[in-house]
C-alpha cells in the first residue's frame, strides 16, 4: 500500500506536469466528493466548495490558454514552477490522504511535474513537428490524458 500511495503521489504531478492546475482542481473535486480524505490535515481546505471553484476556473482557464499561439512553453521557467507547486500540492494532498507524511508526497508530485513538463512538451513537440499533427488536436489530446489520468489516480485512493 505504501508504494501504491507514493506512485500515486508520483502520477498526480505528472498530471500537473501536464496541465497544471488541472490537478489541484481534481483533487479539489476527489476530496469535495470524499474519494480522499483531508479532514483533520493542514491540507483540508481542498475539500471546500470555494477551493473547488477557484482551481476549477483556473484549470479550465488554462485549457483555452494552452491553445493560444503566445502561450510560452510549459519547460518556460513560470510555467515550470507553477507545476512544481501545483505537482507538490497535489501530491501532498494524496499522501496525507493514504495515511504518508506531507513532505514526501510534495517531493514525488513535484518530480513528477518537472518529469511530466519535459516528456509532454518533447512529445508534444514531435507529434506537431515531425509527423505533422495539428497542435490544437495534439494539445486536446493532452487534455483529456490529463483530465482522465487524474481522475483514474484518486479513484485509485
Amino acid at each position: 500500500m505504501v508504494f501504491t500511495v507514493l506512485l500515486l503521489c508520483f502520477l498526480i504531478g505528472c498530471v500537473a506536469g501536464l496541465r497544471s492546475m488541472m490537478a489541484p482542481a481534481i483533487v479539489c473535486a476527489a476530496a469535495y466528493l470524499h474519494w480522499i480524505h483531508l479532514d483533520g490535515t493542514p491540507l483540508g481546505w481542498m475539500n471546500t466548495m470555494a477551493a473547488l471553484c477557484l482551481f476549477t476556473l483556473f484549470a479550465i482557464g488554462e485549457l483555452i490558454w494552452d491553445k493560444l499561439p503566445q502561450t510560452p512553453a510549459r519547460t518556460a521557467p513560470v510555467g515550470l514552477v507553477a507545476r512544481i507547486v501545483t505537482g507538490a500540492l497535489s501530491g501532498a494532498a494524496l499522501s496525507l490522504s493514504g495515511g504518508k507524511g506531507l513532505a514526501l508526497g510534495a517531493v514525488l508530485g513535484a518530480a513528477g511535474g518537472v518529469a511530466a513538463a519535459f516528456a509532454g512538451y518533447h512529445i508534444r513537440h514531435g507529434l506537431v513537428t515531425h509527423n505533422k499533427l495539428p497542435d490544437f488536436v495534439v494539445a486536446v489530446v493532452e487534455d483529456l490524458l490529463a483530465i482522465s489520468g487524474g481522475l483514474f489516480i484518486c479513484a485509485r485512493m
